[in-house]
């Protein structure tokens, strides 16, 4: 067992760590992984409760932040939620709930990098640029096509 003053040490340094700059479970798990397990799973535990740590609301910033700033497909949005360790299931009702706007995303992005590389590229070379980024055929179709 621990006592309440290791506790409240932990959480709090968890606290710092996750206010600095908002964190999924999975990089706190990762940050604090040298603290005694059971002390850190009751301090997430209580961090959760109290609304600090939720790894929706993350997704959802994230994926807003993304769109806010960068030309992305979603099977990039999916990879970079996927490398900040959060689950697959979270990420798959996220998409699923949002297809709509994330779909009309995907397709400006398109548009936007079609765009910035049709004077210096052929059709074939920026189709193929989109598909390696993830970028589906019906995207890609759209995306010339409103061009």
């Amino acid at each position: 067992m621990y006592s309440e003053e290791e506790f409240d040490k932990l959480k709090t340094q968890i606290l710092k760590y996750v206010l600095y700059k908002k964190r999924t479970e999975s990089e706190i798990r990762q940050k604090f992984i040298d603290s005694p397990s059971e002390m850190l799973e009751d301090a997430i535990e209580y961090l959760k409760e109290a609304g600090y740590i939720n790894d929706e609301s993350y997704i959802d910033r994230s994926v807003k932040e993304y769109m806010a700033l960068k030309n992305m497909s979603i099977k990039e949005l999916v990879y970079k939620l996927q490398s900040k360790g959060v689950r697959k299931n979270l990420i798959e009702d996220y998409v699923s709930s949002h297809k709509e706007e994330l779909t009309e995303y995907e397709i400006n992005s398109a548009k936007n990098i079609i765009h910035k590389k049709q004077l210096t590229n052929e059709m074939e070379e920026i189709e193929n640029y989109l598909y390696k980024r993830g970028y589906i055929s019906e995207t890609i179709k759209l995306g010339f096509d409103e061009m």
